[in-house]
């Protein structure tokens, strides 16, 4: 069997999506966030994570690694993968989000072009304007009575209000967060 067998080419009538990582790093009780630039499409003057999207070549672990690298200069250690979020933003392609966490050996990085990084103590995070669904991405990654990996779908209501449903595979069935 080759790549052919595969059905990759198969894509008429097709839900596609675009594959990217995003990854917290800590360092003990707070976690590197990136301000993202005003000048950048993407969540303009809102914390967010460390992420991109994946190259042709890699696997999501990988490219979430060399996404941290580039925009911090960082090493990381412990990484771990938490779950997926399939987003639905109302267009013809969606996104697969591979969501990450993992530990910095110290707190020395260097500046990014994507915006102005800061360790956030957890704590804080809630009083800073982050993405929407940031607190809780990291209520759910960082507590230890839920289990990883999670799955989460997310979409937008008619006024254009998150919705985010969680997978309950214990129960087969999904709940609003």
């Amino acid at each position: 069997m080759g790549a052919k067998d595969q059905g990759a080419d198969a894509t008429a009538g097709r839900w596609l999506t675009i594959p990217r990582t995003l990854c917290f790093v800590t360092h003990g009780d707070d976690v590197l966030l990136l301000k993202r630039a005003a000048h950048k499409r993407v969540y303009p003057g809102r914390y967010n994570g460390l992420g991109g999207h994946l190259e042709r070549d890699e696997d999501p672990l990988t490219g979430a690694i060399r996404e941290v690298r580039e925009e911090t200069g960082l090493a990381v250690t412990q990484a771990q993968f938490c779950g997926v979020i399939h987003v639905d933003a109302g267009e013809q392609t969606g996104i697969l989000v591979f969501v990450f966490r993992a530990e910095a050996a110290n707190r020395q990085f260097t500046d990014s072009d994507e915006g102005t990084l800061e360790w956030v103590p957890r704590a804080r995070v809630d009083s800073l304007p982050v993405v929407e669904d940031l607190p809780i991405m990291l209520a759910r990654i960082f507590d230890d009575s839920r289990p990883l990996p999670f799955f989460a779908h997310s979409s937008y209501d008619s006024n254009d209000e998150l919705l985010l449903r969680f997978a309950q595979p214990d129960e087969g069935h999904s709940i609003n967060e």
